[in-house]
């Protein structure tokens, strides 16, 4: 059974060292740009380029995080970004954004693309779409069982999972609470972390609804091992070196049969301890904050953790032959692992007093002090009388170690093909719509679906109301089915959107790579949902040639941004609805006060309530205001149809909502002309 990949976060050159001297795999970073955690230290082009040379002297890898979702403008900067970081030799991209994985392919054919946990992906028939599509490693989303992770694991790709680390309360990829409450958007690289503020469902103003304890999975590492995954990922790149030298000890420690000390990880950093609820299954405990007392005992611990990584980790064992013959220039040759360099000096001297000898060569040779050799076999070739001294021996041993080390990664560097591609928009706009705007509406209720089927060109009906009955009178051809968003039973959703194919169902809603699979197995016409996040005109030309017929623009873009995508495919926008600003696995009402006391929302420090919408195996947490842009559609170019979303409206409001009439309450506008800060 193999022994699985350590991969350790790096949010600077400390931490990246802290990692390799503490036993990682591999490392994964960002760089200033284009990268999830943008509120980290991060790494410049110069730094980026010591890092895949530290990571390979190290006999690591190194996987570049460029996994937020790019703007149209920002595409020639980022193909020029990921030919230099294929050129210094990164080992792999992760990758989120489809325009993104589009242009790096075009970029550098060969290149290595990791599917970001923000994809979403979390069943077996995702991660193995996009294997085919030439991902060789699928992170799947973290709010997965043992048996759903196994499944995966099962694909013909690698499979890299969390281990360690923060939990974030929403599904990664399909949060966007961060950005609609404060511009700071999660799928930019600038989440606010808005969820660790306090939210209550009983109007306890100091409870932190939305915040999860940190996940802990170094008790499972033998299970882990056992389905089969092939990764180990601590989260972190925003935690300091200690944070990431202590994980990776203790997980290097448990894979080689040892048992971790979770009590000295709870005091480096934890939420009111750890959680393995999504993995196991159990879910009743998973709800923490930062402690005074955790900040408390970290402060005492931090000391001790710097001793793990204070000194250089050996990684090679390094020998050294030594040629002192009379009259011939001194060699001598270092090896290791199928790699060789050699020196040659002057003519050895004829010794005076104590002539050199194999025991005062080693002692020089074997002096390797900080550095990643540790000293082998050391043997010679000495005629005798020759001397040489001690200060050139320290010398040439200087010199080959620097050899081997650029040896070593010269070996362990990959070698791409970059091509000369520039990314060009084409010049063809989406089709616009002529007369009055076409209308897609999302009905919850047959009494909605009812009152907007007049109204709408499609309706986006649940798939399970869908089976009983719910659209009535309507056409199935008018119909747009839409699946769960989170797919918990991988067969059992696709038995029954096959059941609703064959009842002559031909339209479904795509949510992320999960459902976009399971529509194209069963020959689904596709539709785009705004959760998949496409945000450029290279997302939008990506998905049209991969079968889509139409998408939903990212609800984070402005108009400014729609009105340069040019791309052949229909593109709608949503103009009405509380937009989803979460989807977690997790009730924050279930967890403080239960079913039975469900008050239908949360509300915020200012009492600002957010709907809470119960799917079963999954919540919504919406915005508490509604988005309407009824009165502004001549300000929105490139589209072909509007989107509209209802929740709990009665018949009267749905009525007003599909007839563009602005709702009563607040209203918002949505990001359409604020945008979000930009990662830059």
């Amino acid at each position: 059974m193999r022994t699985p990949e350590i991969l350790a976060p790096a949010g600077s050159m400390e931490s990246l060292t802290a990692a390799l001297r503490t036993g990682a795999d591999a490392v994964y970073i960002g760089g200033k740009r284009f990268s999830a955690r943008g509120n980290a230290v991060n790494f410049s082009d110069d730094e980026l380029e010591q890092a895949v040379y530290q990571c390979h002297i190290h006999g690591a890898k190194l996987y570049l995080a460029v996994n937020t979702v790019i703007a149209d403008s920002e595409a020639g900067d980022f193909c020029e970004y990921i030919k230099k970081s294929a050129h210094i030799g990164v080992d792999a991209f992760i990758v989120q954004d489809w325009g993104a994985v589009d242009i790096i392919r075009r970029a550098v054919p060969d290149a290595v693309l990791h599917a970001s946990t923000q994809m979403s992906v979390h069943t077996a028939i995702g991660a193995k779409m996009l294997a085919d599509m030439g991902f060789s490693r699928i992170v799947p989303a973290r709010e997965l069982p043992a048996g759903t992770l196994k499944k995966i694991c099962s694909v013909n790709t690698e499979t890299e999972i969390f281990v360690h680390g923060a939990l974030c309360m929403s599904v990664s990829g399909q949060c966007y609470m961060s950005a609609m409450l404060g511009s700071r958007s999660a799928n930019r690289g600038c989440c606010g972390q808005a969820c660790r503020l306090p939210f209550s469902a009983s109007g306890n103003k100091g409870f932190s609804g939305l915040s999860l304890k940190d996940l802990s999975l170094l008790g499972c590492t033998g299970q882990l091992r056992e389905i089969g995954v092939d990764s180990l990922k601590i989260e972190g790149r925003m935690k300091r070196p200690e944070y990431v030298a202590s994980v990776v000890s203790e997980l290097r420690k448990t894979l080689d049969g040892g048992t971790p000390d979770m009590t000295m990880l709870r005091g480096i950093f934890s939420r009111s301890g750890f959680t393995d609820g999504y993995f196991s299954g159990i879910r009743n405990d998973m709800f923490g904050v930062r402690e005074k007392s955790d900040v408390e005992s970290a402060k005492n611990i931090i000391p001790k953790i710097h001793e793990l990584y204070r000194h250089e980790k050996s990684s090679f064992i390094i020998n050294f032959h030594a040629e002192i013959k009379s009259g011939m220039p001194l060699k001598i040759t270092a090896y290791t692992e199928n790699i060789s360099v050699e020196t040659e000096s002057s003519v050895p001297d004829t010794a005076k007093n104590s002539p050199t000898n194999i025991e005062s060569l080693s002692r020089q040779l074997s002096k390797l002090g900080d550095t990643v050799f540790e000293s082998g076999k050391i043997t010679a070739d000495i005629d005798s009388g020759l001397f040489v001294p001690a200060g050139k021996l320290n010398e040439i041993r200087r010199i080959l170690v620097n050899r081997m080390e650029k040896k070593i990664a010269e070996k362990n560097m990959p070698r791409y093909i970059i091509s000369e591609f520039v990314p060009e928009q084409k010049s063809e706009c989406p089709p616009e719509y002529s007369g009055s705007l076409p209308l897609r509406t999302f009905c919850r209720t047959k009494e909605q679906a009812e009152t907007a089927s007049e109204f709408s060109e499609y309706l986006i009906i649940p798939s399970e109301l869908a089976e009983s009955g719910i659209t009535g009178s309507v056409p199935h051809e008018k119909i747009i089915i839409a699946p769960p968003r989170f797919i918990e039973n991988e067969e059992k959703t696709i038995s029954r959107l096959e059941q609703l194919k064959n009842n002559g169902f031909s339209h479904l809603l795509c949510n992320t790579a999960d459902s976009t699979a399971v529509g194209k197995k069963l020959g689904y016409i596709l539709h785009g949902n705004f959760t998949m996040n496409m945000y450029n005109s290279f997302s939008a030309e990506f998905l049209y040639n991969a079968g889509f017929a139409d998408c939903i623009i990212s609800i984070e873009m402005t108009l400014e941004q729609l009105g340069n995508i040019r791309t052949a495919m229909p593109l709608g926008a949503v103009i009405y609805g509380k937009l989803p600003l979460m989807l977690t696995r997790n009730c924050p009402i279930k967890n403080e006060t239960g079913c039975k006391n469900c008050t239908g929302y949360i509300a915020d420090r200012t009492n600002r309530r957010l709907p809470v919408s119960c799917s079963g195996n999954y919540v919504e947490i919406l915005n508490p205001d509604t988005l309407f842009m009824g009165d502004r559609i001549n300000e929105m170019k490139n589209i072909s149809f509007g989107v509209v979303l209802l929740n709990d409206e009665s018949a009267e409001e749905t009525k007003k909502a599909v007839t563009l009439r602005k709702p009563s309450g607040n209203i918002t506008r949505g990001l359409y002309y604020r945008g979000v800060l930009q990662n830059l």
